[in-house]
């Protein structure tokens, strides 16, 4: 939240793209620390797409910087009536960056809320989920603020008048860019399950077998799927009654079946 507030300020494209990346990366932390299958898997698919979309940005900005010599957001404007080509390709990595549903940013994006907010293992997981939950509308705003700014509205700086549109050159950089954040929001499990086994292996490393409060909870790890914990159980005595040695150290009880 803290980082998508900052970037709403910034008056540099730059400046304000790096800064949403802090704000995105926060989200990816969060769903590290639920310790989910979704959350888990969320956070590494938005490491993904966070990688295109904010890679894109920054050559759309680059491209820009480089025909203008700046980057302040004050010094564009009407953009879309000069170089409708550029600013086709910054409208779609723009609505990918900010997770629109269909776009790679929107999977990972939901897996880590829907992952945070059915965390057994997360204290106060549902306050979490609605702070990221903020971060991500605000993400929105600054984006969306910015692309207005910059290419809708009159030309008010005759320096723009003559910019010229993407060349064959730029076109051969931005299009793989923007066809793998359309592949990657409507064709997820691509990506997602080859990931999954490993996932779900090392969050049975770190949590174990699910608590009384994330067992059978939509995101964690099943019980089936579970190696069956050994029991240090004595042997019972020669008249058949239960021995009065109690179970090792760190052993379930017998409850807990």
């Amino acid at each position: 939240v803290y980082g998508a507030l900052v970037a709403m300020v910034q008056p540099d494209m730059k400046k304000l793209v790096a800064y949403s990346s802090v704000s995105h990366l926060g989200i990816v932390v969060l769903g590290l620390c639920a310790l989910t299958v979704n959350g888990v898997q969320g956070a590494v698919y938005q490491m993904l797409a966070h990688g295109i979309s904010t890679g894109g940005l920054f050559l759309i900005v680059g491209m820009l910087s480089d025909r203008r010599h700046t980057r302040a957001i004050a010094e564009f404007g009407g953009l879309k009536a000069v170089m409708p080509k550029l600013v086709g390709a910054f409208l779609l990595i723009t609505l990918a960056s900010i997770g629109l549903p269909g776009m790679n940013g929107f999977i990972g994006e939901f897996l880590i809320l829907l992952g945070t907010f059915t965390s057994g293992t997360l204290n106060h997981a549902r306050l979490f989920t609605s702070l990221a939950a903020t971060g991500v509308i605000l993400s929105a705003v600054y984006m969306l603020w910015m692309f207005q700014r910059v290419n809708y509205g009159p030309v008010t700086n005759d320096k723009n008048r003559g910019l010229r549109d993407l060349s064959v050159r730029e076109w051969i950089v931005i299009a793989p860019i923007c066809a793998m954040a359309i592949i990657m929001g409507v064709a997820p499990n691509i990506f997602l399950k080859p990931m999954e086994q490993s996932v779900r292996r090392t969050i049975e490393q770190i949590v174990g077998v699910p608590g009384p409060l994330n067992a059978g909870v939509a995101g964690t790890v099943p019980r089936a799927t579970l190696p069956s914990a050994p029991f240090a159980i004595a042997p019972a005595s020669s008249a058949g009654a239960a021995s009065s040695t109690p179970p090792a150290i760190g052993s379930p009880s017998l409850s807990s079946r």
